[in-house]
């Protein structure tokens, strides 16, 4: 099966997979994950069903322990072991989904892209577009063999704390905030416990929901376009991405790489970090406060 090695769209639709789900370079992952608090347990759900030879990989298990934060990066090291241990390597198209349609799939899109696997791929609409088009489910976990993966970590896809509060006195980059509006404006309180709302000063707030269609598909170029010029956000910038804790910061990052942006960066520790870090500016009302 011939494709390139960076795909031109970063994702992929329910019927391409149908075509090349038996494709020896082809690997599924489960990437669904949920926000805390929430009564659904993403690793049950894919022991219950989950898409023929799909793996999952747990956003929680494959991050960095050693700290209070949320499913952060994990080192090269811990990364390159697990996947590996998962059957996911180099030579392989990786097609990630999640069973929300879009939401936690772009966080281990961007995981592996960062990590240096270019031929990585978002199934559109995930695992509701799957079964909407009458596709089946298994139950039985793949036997996965190990496979080498090689890592050529792109730092420029990632910024830290210190690297973003420069960012934003110097006006070097454009920080897009995925979060509702009330969470961004301070009116509607945060889902982690005793983190208050709002956001970095000068942020702009573009919420992910927006980019997604009704059938949870991702919206085409030209929707896409609008709505991130409606949100004054300057698609010639540098942009960092953030969010609550680094996952639907990804789905913004989907949606500027389908505009032809693969540069644009994460702030990993995204408003979990910034709000609960003491000095701190933390600011309300409108973007561009």
């Amino acid at each position: 099966m011939a494709h390139a090695a960076h795909p031109s769209d970063p994702l992929v639709s329910v019927d391409w997979l149908a075509q090349y789900l038996d494709a020896p370079d082809i690997r599924l992952v489960d990437a669904s994950s949920f926000m805390p608090g929430s009564a659904r347990n993403a690793r049950a759900e894919y022991e219950a069903g989950h898409i023929r030879g799909a793996v999952f990989f747990d956003i929680n298990d494959i991050s960095d322990t050693d700290t209070d934060l949320p499913h952060m990066m994990p080192s090269a090291e811990k990364f390159a072991s697990r996947v590996k241990k998962l059957g996911l390597g180099d030579g392989l198209r990786l097609v990630i989904y999640d069973s929300l349609g879009i939401f936690s799939a772009p966080r281990v899109w961007w995981m592996f892209r960062h990590m240096g696997h270019q031929d990585v791929v978002v199934l559109d609409g995930g695992l509701p577009a799957w079964i909407a088009a009458g596709h089946e489910l298994e139950d039985m976990p793949p036997m996965a063999r190990e496979r080498h993966f090689t890592v050529r970590r792109r730092a420029d896809l990632i910024r830290n704390m210190d690297q973003v509060s420069v960012k934003l006195a110097t006006g070097s980059a454009q920080l897009v905030d995925a979060r509702a509006a009330g969470r961004f404006e301070g009116t509607a309180p945060e889902p982690r416990e005793g983190l208050p709302s709002g956001h970095m000063k000068g942020a702009l707030n573009v919420a992910y929901p927006n980019l997604l269609n009704d059938d949870g598909t991702l919206k085409d170029k030209v929707f896409l376009s609008e709505i991130m010029s409606a949100a004054s956000v300057d698609l010639s910038a540098r942009i960092v991405t953030t969010c609550g804790s680094g996952i639907t910061a990804c789905v913004l990052t989907l949606a500027f790489a389908r505009l032809g942006r693969w540069d644009v960066s994460i702030y990993d520790g995204s408003w979990s970090q910034w709000a609960s870090t003491p000095g701190n500016e933390i600011v309300t009302g409108k973007p561009g406060n």
